[in-house]
């Protein structure tokens, strides 16, 4: 039996259908809906869902809407063919298409038959997407079954070479040096960012710089940063510091690297070099009275 149903206009919206009562015109299209292809019902089934009551099928009957067909209340609606159209290779007969038949012996009823895509073999799918009883299915049983035993064989084959294989030797890439993160974590920095970092700012002492940075983010928990975001925080702490001109400790002590100067209308003149630890002992000489 199919889902949906249909109503004329010219029935519902006509003077006779709308002088009954809402409760009789509920109960119309409630049985409607429930009605098989033949336009049965079984009006009392329907008449206990919606609270129905007799008087109200009473109602209909009496308009020429419906006809009972026995005691039982199983109800033919006398405008079915009127409201609903169904294609003969679609439609299922009713179950009580004798009664109705013996009670209305001049109805003309929609002969149902056999579809053209179940009298072709080879067809397996109907032009609007149906699939029919000879099509068979995409996944059978003997698909199921090779499936499962292709899947089996393989876990096998993973889980023996799981046990023979030898583990790979893999060095651990962490340099120790811990960053705590927001988190309540740390943050292990790799030995190969370490590397890279040297190259792209080689002012700076890479490690002294992270572990200064750790100190800081342990001095101030507000300012820790996430996972996610730590590697920028590394970034930038370590081009300001590039950008200072930094100290880098070689192996003759700590040597001053300029930074790199944009030459530009206010910076196209010579630059002047400074021992900056002869200047600073000379100040301090001044301020004790020694003699420069």
């Amino acid at each position: 039996m199919a889902t949906r149903r249909m109503f004329s206009k010219r029935l519902t919206e006509s003077t006779k259908f709308l002088k009954m009562p809402a409760t009789s015109q509920n109960l119309y299209f409630h049985l409607g809906m429930n009605a098989d292809d033949d336009g049965v019902v079984e009006a009392l089934l329907v008449m206990r869902t919606v609270g129905a009551t007799e008087d109200d099928l009473r109602v209909i009957v009496s308009k020429g809407f419906a006809t009972v067909l026995n005691e039982d209340m199983v109800t033919y609606l006398n405008d079915w063919r009127e409201n609903n159209n169904i294609r003969a290779d679609r439609k299922i007969d009713s179950i009580y298409k004798e009664l109705l038949l013996s009670i209305v012996p001049d109805i003309s009823l929609v002969e149902a038959k056999t579809s053209y895509y179940s009298r072709k073999k080879a067809i397996c799918q109907t032009n609007d997407g149906q699939v029919t009883d000879v099509c068979p299915h995409r996944l059978g049983k003997d698909r199921l079954d090779k499936n499962r035993l292709d899947n089996n064989i393989t876990s096998n084959v993973i889980l023996s070479g799981a046990e023979t294989a030898p583990a790979p030797n893999t060095a651990p890439d962490d340099s120790g040096i811990l960053l705590s993160l927001v988190d309540k974590t740390d943050y292990d920095v790799p030995l190969c960012k370490i590397e890279e970092w040297k190259e792209a700012y080689p002012a700076v002492d890479i490690e002294q710089e992270l572990k200064k940075m750790a100190a800081w983010l342990n001095a101030n928990p507000s300012r820790k940063k996430t996972r996610r975001g730590i590697n920028r925080f590394i970034n930038t702490w370590l081009s300001r510091e590039q950008d200072k001109g930094g100290r880098y400790k070689n192996a003759n002590g700590y040597q001053i690297i300029k930074p790199q100067i944009k030459q530009t209308g206010f910076t196209n003149f010579e630059q002047r070099d400074y021992d900056f630890d002869e200047l600073e002992n000379q100040l301090l000489s001044s301020q004790e009275g020694e003699p420069v």
